[in-house]
């Protein structure tokens, strides 16, 4: 049975009803767990535009809840108030997270295209207003592509070095060749002046030089002037990088890490989510998450309760131990689980 929305029905409908929606990019959030939202530009009846970042589990929880409220289920002849709904692409458990956003761009789009197209009374069910409503946190966030909304003809902007006193401008000296692998990637000549725009991680800073706008190795430069320690974003709509210093220990010796995630300092991250993300890093099986307490002294971490307790004796010492303003005030080190002689202690 296919739905046609009645004319009248539809001019009933507020300004602010999604009719159209479609899927300009996806966007990897880089942090304890990592996962690929996709930017969605949606069009309303009143005329208006903008961008809401959703992940797959949402739309699942949308088809889920529009599913127990208004499907027909086994019934022959489905009543006025259920509606057959259009099939969601199911969950894939296994593959690279990036080529499964993008292979699930096109199937989306079409499941949007036909849910907005269904009675306008579903549209004025809550569940699909709040998951095409711009919340704060979509209205805040800076896309750092729109690959889809792109016309091929549309010119890349290059970002200029400031024109006004240029010498009061972060900046800095390219001490040796650098070589890009990609187009994101700036090629430097030993001796360029380099003008800082926003650091990407703990590693590798973005700048310009000539008109050309890339990222590039802080290895590669000698810092003139550094960054302001606040600037958070770039002009090119960066994101804010915080670094967990974390290590791994083993009877061969210590294997010391800086990652860096998308999550601001004050986040307090689930026993669930450190153990996913030292698995990532450090490549073991098995392993047991520690923390050094005041005295030294290593401290396993069981639950979520453990990470509260470390992140609060870590803000106790803040002030004693110097870091970077980007760094989380705790460090996590991983042990093997059956190795207990790290506590002084055996079984």
């Amino acid at each position: 049975m296919q739905h046609i929305r009645d004319e009248s029905d539809f001019e009933q409908l507020p300004d602010n009803i999604p009719v159209s929606a479609t899927i300009a990019d996806i966007e990897e959030n880089k942090g304890f767990i990592d996962y690929f939202k996709f930017v969605i530009e949606v069009k309303t009846k009143g005329h208006s535009k903008y961008l809401i970042y959703r992940r797959y589990r949402q739309f699942s929880n949308l088809h889920q809840t529009l599913e127990a409220k208004y499907s027909p289920g086994d019934q022959e002849k489905p009543g006025p108030n259920t509606c057959v709904l259009p099939s969601l692409p199911g969950k894939v458990y296994i593959g690279n997270k990036k080529e499964i956003a993008e292979s699930r761009i096109p199937e989306l789009n079409t499941y949007m295209k036909k849910l907005l197209g269904l009675p306008t009374w579903l549209l004025l069910d809550e569940a699909p207003r709040m998951f095409f409503y711009q919340m704060d946190q979509d209205s805040q966030h800076q896309p750092r592509a729109l690959r889809r909304l792109r016309p091929p003809t549309r010119k890349v902007k290059t970002v200029k070095p400031p024109k006004m006193d240029l010498f009061s401008s972060p900046r800095a000296e390219a001490m040796f060749d650098f070589r890009g692998n990609n187009k994101m990637e700036l090629n430097l000549k030993t001796g360029e002046l380099i003008f800082l725009l926003r650091r990407v991680n703990a590693d590798w800073l973005e700048g310009t030089v000539n008109n050309r706008t890339g990222i590039f190795p802080e290895s590669f430069v000698k810092i003139i002037k550094p960054l302001p320690e606040c600037d958070s974003e770039g002009e090119g709509g960066g994101h804010t990088y915080s670094c967990l210093r974390c290590c791994l220990l083993t009877p061969s010796g210590i294997e010391t890490r800086d990652v860096c995630v998308q999550e601001d300092l004050t986040i307090q991250p689930t026993y669930k989510d450190l153990l996913s993300r030292m698995s990532d890093v450090f490549k073991v099986e098995d392993f047991a998450l520690n923390y050094r307490d005041a005295e030294g002294d290593l401290i396993r971490i069981l639950d979520d309760e453990s990470v509260q307790l470390m992140i609060k004796q870590a803000k106790g010492q803040q002030g004693k131990i110097k870091r970077p303003v980007n760094q989380f005030p705790w460090e996590l080190i991983v042990t093997m689980t059956s190795d207990f002689s790290v506590y002084n202690t055996s079984p």
